[in-house]
């Protein structure tokens, strides 16, 4: 037998290569469009760095934005799109957030495997995917209830066992589980609420929009010294559905 030349080691590679794409493509035929998902929010991080402090997401961040499933979290009519870096409507005059938007506030809440997270307005559920496979436990919560039943059913369908809901008003928190070592809301408030500000644990972080609804919302980053006192940073303009609710 003649010994294996470096072109046909190489040729054996290629096709193995070939092989392994086709199977995972027949398994999950969204992984390329998700592939290339990752790859424009990379580009995005990079081009907003100078406005964000920062030009790259972190890399557990990204491996989970490559593996959950955003077509699983949109309606049927909108899968053709579930991977476009824009955000989508889920209904009830609610949005998906943009791609790029979920890695950044998810980056910047600093979230550890062993973190507790509380999340403000489930939504579609997507957020709380993704911060279910960087955390320990996530607590997130819904005020409109068909859109929070629909997203804890989906989320139990899809296995993030993490993962807790409950149907209420955000603005008040889940006091019950509370401290959160991170908390993220992901409507737009016209201040920081205070029950929050009680409920983040010293040492802790808050990503929140905070702004009028059809004037300039900014991002912020609120973090909670070990002494307790809080400090604010904006990162970027953005644009979010209203916080609602009896406050």
């Amino acid at each position: 037998m003649k010994p294996s030349t470096p072109h046909s080691l190489l040729r054996i590679a290629t096709l193995a290569l070939a092989l392994l794409y086709a199977t995972t493509a027949t398994a999950d035929p969204f992984a390329p469009q998700r592939a290339d998902m990752v790859k424009e929010i990379a580009a995005v991080a990079a081009s907003a760095g100078a406005q964000v402090g920062r030009d790259a997401i972190e890399p557990r961040v990204m491996t989970v934005m490559g593996q959950v499933p955003r077509h699983e979290f949109v309606p049927e009519q909108q899968k053709l799109y579930a991977y476009e870096n824009r955000p989508l409507p889920i209904g009830y005059g609610q949005t998906i957030s943009q791609p790029y938007i979920v890695a950044l506030m998810t980056d910047l809440m600093m979230v550890k495997p062993g973190d507790a997270v509380l999340e403000i307005g489930t939504g579609s559920g997507y957020q709380a995917a993704v911060l279910a496979k960087l955390a320990r436990a996530v607590y997130t919560i819904e005020i409109i209830e068909p859109l929070g039943r629909q997203a804890c059913d989906r989320l139990k369908r899809l296995a993030y066992r993490q993962v807790a809901c409950k149907v209420g008003d955000g603005y008040y928190g889940w006091d019950e589980h509370a401290p959160y070592d991170a908390i993220v809301v992901t409507a737009a408030a016209s201040h920081v609420p205070p029950p929050l500000i009680r409920q983040l644990k010293p040492g802790g972080r808050m990503v929140i929009p905070v702004g009028a609804q059809f004037l300039t919302q900014y991002l912020l980053l609120v973090e909670k010294a070990a002494d307790g006192s809080v400090s604010t940073r904006q990162i970027l303009p953005v644009r979010f559905v209203p916080l609602v609710g009896k406050h």
